[in-house]
C-alpha cells in the first residue's frame, strides 16, 4: 500500500494555518488603514506599517480574540469530561467509563513513568488550552491598555493606570462580547449534530446513524 505524502497527511491542520494566517494578514492591513484613519480624525500622525504591528490597536485585536478561542476550548475539553448531549458526537456516551491508561504497554514514554509525569501528559491538552488563555487574556489587557492610553493622550487627558483599566467596563466589555458567541459557536456545533448530518466529515455521525447514536 502506498504511504500517504506528508501534505496528504496533514492536509487539514496546513490548511488551517494557512487560513489563520492570510486572515490575520488582511486583519494586519486592514486595521493599519483603520488605525491611521482614526489617528487622523484625531489629530494625529499616521504610523508606518511595521510599527502598527507592536501598537495597542493591533495587539488588543488580536489576542481579543485568540483569548476567547481559547477559553471555549478549554471549558469545552474540560466539561466533556463529566458533562454529556445525548446523541452528540462531540459528548462522551452516558455511563460509559473512561478506561485507565496502562503504564506497561503504552507507546508514550510519559504514560509508562507514571505519577505526575503521567498526570501532566494524560491533561496536556486543557492544560495547553488554558496556559493559551491566560497568555492570550495577558497580551489583550495590556494591549487594551495601550491603546486606551493613546486615545487619551490624543484628547489631552491623564492617562489612566493598567489595574485601573482592566477594572473598567470598557475592557470587560470587550472580552464579554467575544465570549458568549464563542460558546453560542460550541453549543450549536454540540446541540445540532445530534439531528443533523454532514456527509463524509468525522464532526457529523452517519447519515443514517439515529439521532440517539454516538458513531
Amino acid at each position: 500500500m502506498k504511504k500517504a505524502s506528508f501534505l496528504k497527511k496533514n492536509g487539514l491542520s496546513i490548511s488551517l494555518l494557512v487560513l489563520f494566517l492570510v486572515f490575520w494578514a488582511g486583519q494586519a492591513l486592514t486595521g493599519w488603514k483603520v488605525y491611521n484613519e482614526e489617528l487622523l480624525e484625531d489629530n494625529g500622525k499616521p504610523i508606518p506599517f511595521f510599527d502598527y504591528l507592536t501598537s495597542g490597536h493591533f495587539v488588543s485585536a488580536t489576542f481579543e480574540n485568540w483569548e476567547s478561542e481559547f477559553l471555549q476550548m478549554f471549558i469545552f475539553v474540560v466539561f466533556s469530561i463529566f458533562l454529556y448531549q445525548h446523541g452528540s458526537p462531540e459528548s462522551n456516551p452516558i455511563g460509559e467509563k473512561d478506561k485507565k491508561p496502562d503504564e506497561h504497554k503504552s507507546p508514550h514514554w510519559a504514560v509508562r513513568q507514571g505519577g505526575l509525569i503521567k498526570w501532566l501528559y494524560a491533561n496536556s491538552l486543557s492544560l495547553t488550552l488554558f496556559t493559551f488563555f491566560l497568555l492570550s487574556f495577558a497580551a489583550h489587557s495590556w494591549g487594551s491598555f495601550r491603546h486606551h492610553q493613546t486615545e487619551q493622550l490624543l484628547k489631552n487627558e491623564n492617562p489612566d493606570f493598567y489595574f485601573d483599566y482592566i477594572g473598567s467596563t470598557d475592557f470587560w466589555f470587550e472580552s464579554f462580547q467575544n465570549w458568549q458567541s464563542e460558546f453560542l459557536a460550541v453549543f450549536v456545533i454540540v446541540y445540532f449534530t445530534v439531528f443533523l448530518r454532514q456527509h463524509g466529515s468525522p464532526q457529523s455521525k452517519k447519515v443514517d446513524s439515529k439521532d440517539d447514536a454516538y458513531e
